[in-house]
């Protein structure tokens, strides 16, 4: 079916405005708008509804005279009438308002980068599907397409920014069946690495177990089991810095609430939500963190990553390092606990999920390795201090007791003597970024 026929039937179904016909052709040329395309379209028609009048005489033509000068006549009575088009009711009448609407919702926001995207209504979902089913046009792109893309070249004229298909730092939505524009921002994301200095303190923010975050007596109605965590003593200086709704913490694994991160630090990203500024001193920022947590927490190493820096963290088996203080419920001796360290050095660990995290993870039997085992010292009141260095994912607690069997091999095993980390330290996480 030639371009004239499918034009034809096109507007035979009804008013239809320059966009709507031009787009039924979108994928035949290139450099030309839909709307250009549409008014060379209408054109035409009217062009070839002339020839064929004036030319009544010519037989082989009689047959056509009369649908081609009515159609010639529609399309010029569609120009001076200027009747609703049926395809998008005048839609593309109205791009330079949704243009000053995003405009307005932009003021105040630092980006240098935006994406439009339209959610269509039923109504002109379906009208856009009946005009493809009735004339077969194969060359057509969807009205949301063209929306998208005038209503950015507009904005981009109006703020000066320009429009990314990847990772735009603002993603506008036209909701046209509420007649409503939203903004989506994208969040900023910081690595760095944090430094524990104290016990007792979370890594994330912990609702309260009772009220499930709400608020209770038990809790002193502040809806969290724990006062502070890493996470919130971070948090704030964020917030105030990028001028944010919130943060999200992402942690490369995480550390009991009773035991010290020191070392290099654990490496984390904190997410900024909805940003009103993307850019700031980050050595600035890690000074008012540092200041704001003094004496609890300490952060270092701070740049901008990408998100996926984020699932890099998470999926990563980083190799880690601890010191423990382990006490012993009988006297053990120097030699048998050494012989004991060495036979877990580079041994591998059959370990059950610990009864204490069955909570929150499948009751599963993991392999994990030592990698070295060493006692730095046995004191006189009974405590050892060791180092262990292994693969992530161990837990260290119960290679010591053995958690009544579910690791195996255990040094309370190997000793036949009930062993238990009194305190626990992370000297590293072997993570780089």
């Amino acid at each position: 079916m030639d371009i004239i026929e499918i034009s034809r039937k096109i507007l035979e179904e009804g008013p239809i405005c320059d966009n709507c016909l031009g787009r039924q052709f979108a994928k035949l040329s290139t450099g030309l708008t839909n709307r250009e395309r549409g008014q060379a379209v209408k054109l035409t028609l009217a062009l070839e509804g002339d020839r064929l009048y004036k030319s009544e005489n010519d037989d082989s033509l009689l047959q056509d005279l009369a649908p081609c000068s009515a159609f010639a006549r529609k399309v010029l009575r569609l120009e001076e009438e200027d009747e609703q088009c049926w395809v998008c009711l005048d839609l593309f009448k109205k791009l330079d308002f949704w243009a000053e609407e995003a405009a307005r919702a932009l003021e105040g926001l630092e980006y240098s980068t935006f994406l439009v995207g339209t959610k269509v209504s039923g109504l002109l979902g379906e009208n856009e599907e009946i005009l493809w089913a009735e004339t077969g046009t194969t060359h057509a792109e969807q009205l949301k397409t063209e929306v998208n893309r005038e209503v950015g070249k507009r904005i981009a004229e109006k703020v000066g920014k320009n429009v990314a298909f990847e990772n735009p730092d603002i993603m506008i939505t036209i909701d046209l069946a509420k007649e409503k524009l939203s903004l989506q921002v994208r969040s900023v994301y910081i690595y760095g690495r944090y430094r524990k200095i104290v016990r007792g303190i979370p890594q994330t923010r912990w609702p309260c177990r009772k009220c499930h975050g709400k608020g209770c007596e038990s809790c002193n109605f502040t809806g969290k089991q724990y006062p502070e965590s890493v996470d919130e003593l971070i948090k704030d200086p964020v917030i105030e810095a990028f001028e944010a709704v919130d943060t999200a913490f992402h942690g490369s694994g995480r550390e009991d609430i009773d035991a010290l991160m020191l070392g290099t630090g654990r490496p984390f990203v904190v997410e900024a939500k909805a940003p009103k500024r993307r850019d700031f001193d980050l050595a600035q920022l890690m000074q008012q963190i540092n200041e704001n947590a003094a004496g609890k927490v300490e952060v270092r190493d701070f740049k901008f990553v990408p998100k996926g820096v984020i699932e890099t963290l998470k999926s990563s088996k980083a190799d880690k390092a601890y010191k423990l203080k382990v006490t012993f419920k009988e006297p053990v001796s120097e030699e048998k606990l050494k012989s004991c360290l060495d036979a877990l050095s580079g041994a591998e660990i059959a370990q059950q999920t610990p009864q204490r995290v069955m909570h929150r993870r499948a009751d599963l039997v993991r392999d994990r390795r030592v990698h070295r085992m060493e006692l730095n010292e046995l004191s006189e009141a009974g405590y050892a201090d060791i180092t262990v260095h292994c693969a992530g994912g161990l837990y260290v607690k119960e290679l010591v007791s053995g958690d009544e069997g579910r690791t195996e091999p255990s040094l309370s095993g190997l000793l036949g003597i009930p062993s238990k980390v009194e305190e626990l330290d992370v000297l590293d996480v072997d993570v780089e970024i």
